[in-house]
């Protein structure tokens, strides 16, 4: 099998460097003398092991992925980004599924995490505390999160409190003064999270409006579920609930939606919704939503990843991924509706 390589290099008329390179997804190789190398090994039979590939480069071809959810969309999405980058690139993935408040949290920071299996480590969406970053910063190896800023490394992230912002003052352009805000149920008042930011700049926009006493707010699981059940209680009372929720996530928001047809309030004549995310279903619902990318995030990810583990890291420590309004027939003007003069 020593031999095997140079018979794929001689099959695909190139040099034994390169067909290395081309199996093993470090360092450049042209597209085409890519795939022409990778045909040759196909025809030949030859698979390049990992394991003689790590004694010879010290490093294993193997990242390991930390993730707070694998049955959510948005979740899912960076995750499905992240693995079709990483086999284009010859590299294995571990994943470790880590619920919010688990207990496994202290043996994957402190032992599978530590025991350096892996070239390096994406966190999506984690969150990890102050103490748990600081494990993360003493393992040494090459990091990046997605969706949630970690201190001292590198992330990829829209900008939560502006969108939140871009989201509420959609809403109340619209004529709305009666905005409920349905987020996340995670994070403590003090936390640096998603969840709280998001929660910011809804109350940003409120206050910049003068809708202080208009401000009303709760917290539900980030599922359809917990969209339905936060939309029932909040549109129960019909003298008090509000002509216009601004959700913290779509799967809310389609929750929310589905929770007011199913007690006969009209989207958008009587209520208003508006989401975060661009969900594959958005449209379905004829959803209004802050767009953004997550399979680009993830795909972003693992090319930062790639050139740290290859010595290349970049020097900005956080970078803010692009997000988009996009208006659909869930929201209207409040003249249509509930808050009509």
């Amino acid at each position: 099998m020593g031999s095997a390589i140079a018979d794929v290099a001689a099959r695909a008329g190139v040099s034994k460097a390169t067909a290395s390179r081309a199996l093993s997804g470090k360092g450049y190789v042209a597209e085409k003398t890519r795939m022409r190398v990778q045909q040759a090994a196909k025809e030949i039979g030859y698979v390049a092991s990992p394991n003689a590939a790590s004694l010879v480069t010290g490093q294993t071809q193997n990242i390991g992925v930390v993730i707070p959810f694998i049955n959510r969309w948005f979740f899912g999405e960076i995750l499905e980004g992240i693995e079709e980058a990483l086999l284009n690139r010859g590299y294995d993935t571990t994943l470790y599924n880590l619920h919010p408040g688990s207990s496994d949290r202290d043996r994957v920071f402190d032992f599978f995490l530590a025991r350096k299996r892996f070239d390096g480590v994406i966190a999506i969406g984690v969150e990890p505390t102050p103490e748990e970053a600081g494990r993360l910063l003493r393992l040494g190896i090459p990091m990046v999160s997605v969706g949630a800023p970690v201190a001292g490394i590198r992330s990829l992230t829209i900008d939560d409190a502006g969108v939140a912002r871009l989201a509420t003052e959609h809403l109340i352009g619209l004529g709305h003064r009666r905005i409920a805000h349905i987020g996340g149920e995670i994070g403590g008042p003090d936390e640096n999270t998603v969840h709280n930011k998001r929660l910011d700049g809804y109350l940003q926009a409120m206050t910049r409006a003068g809708l202080e006493a208009e401000i009303r707010t709760a917290r539900t699981a980030m599922s359809v579920p917990g969209g339905y059940d936060a939309g029932i209680h909040a549109m129960s009372d019909a003298m008090s609930r509000p002509s216009a929720v601004f959700a913290a996530c779509d799967e809310i928001a389609i929750g929310v939606i589905i929770a007011a047809r199913r007690i006969g309030i009209r989207v958008p004549g009587d209520l208003s919704v508006i989401g975060i995310d661009g969900h594959e279903y958005a449209e379905m619902f004829s959803l209004t939503t802050i767009e953004q990318q997550p399979r680009a995030q993830g795909l972003a990810a693992v090319t930062d990843l790639l050139a740290a583990i290859a010595g290349e890291p970049s020097t900005v420590e956080v970078v803010e991924m692009p997000a988009r309004l996009v208006v659909r027939a869930s929201t209207a003007h409040a003249d249509l509706g509930a808050d009509a003069v």
